[in-house]
């Protein structure tokens, strides 16, 4: 029996849980992508600090997302103002990790739309995101939502410069 998500908006008191997930999931996503020094770097005291910190000095069009299951966390979602040239000021969609556990269940789709939600809130009628360039299943996800793929840039990180896809969506109409 499949049980259902509850999506709600982040506060300061969930950081800690976020950067358990994160680090989880960031670390069996790029296991043989990323060098090895940025796995001990970008560890969970590092993310907490991170998120505790977005979380308590939210920028300006920033949405966090999380969606739980029972009790238990199971993905994050977080959109914002584009951090990047490249995304021609379109709205990005900075973050979706989901835990293996939840994954094939919609959940990701479902995210994604209430992501969209909070960027045409803001005001966007665009998104943007970008994908490490080797991360295939997201690639194929982004795509099977229509994601358009417009060039590349490398994101300079707070340790590792990856090199990554830019996908777009042009109406968000279309991902809700």
């Amino acid at each position: 029996m499949t049980m259902e998500f509850a999506i709600r908006p982040a506060v300061v008191d969930d950081a800690a849980a976020i950067a358990r997930l994160h680090r989880a999931v960031w670390c069996e996503t790029y296991r043989d992508l990323a060098p090895a020094n940025v796995y001990r770097t970008l560890d969970e005291d590092f993310r907490r600090a991170r998120w505790s910190e977005m979380l308590a000095n939210p920028r300006r069009h920033q949405g966090i997302l999380l969606a739980e299951q029972g009790n238990r966390l199971v993905a994050i979602g977080a959109v914002g103002a584009a951090s990047e040239p490249a995304f021609e000021g379109r709205g990005e969609i900075r973050s979706l990790y989901i835990d293996p556990s939840a994954k094939r269940q919609g959940l990701g789709r479902r995210l994604m739309r209430e992501l969209v939600a909070q960027l045409a809130a803001f005001g966007y009628s665009s998104a943007a995101l970008g994908v490490v360039v080797g991360n295939e299943p997201a690639i194929a996800f982004y795509r099977s939502l229509g994601g358009r793929m417009i060039g590349q840039y490398t994101d300079p990180g707070p340790i590792w410069r990856s090199d990554n896809l830019i996908l777009v969506w042009d109406d968000l109409s279309l991902l809700r």
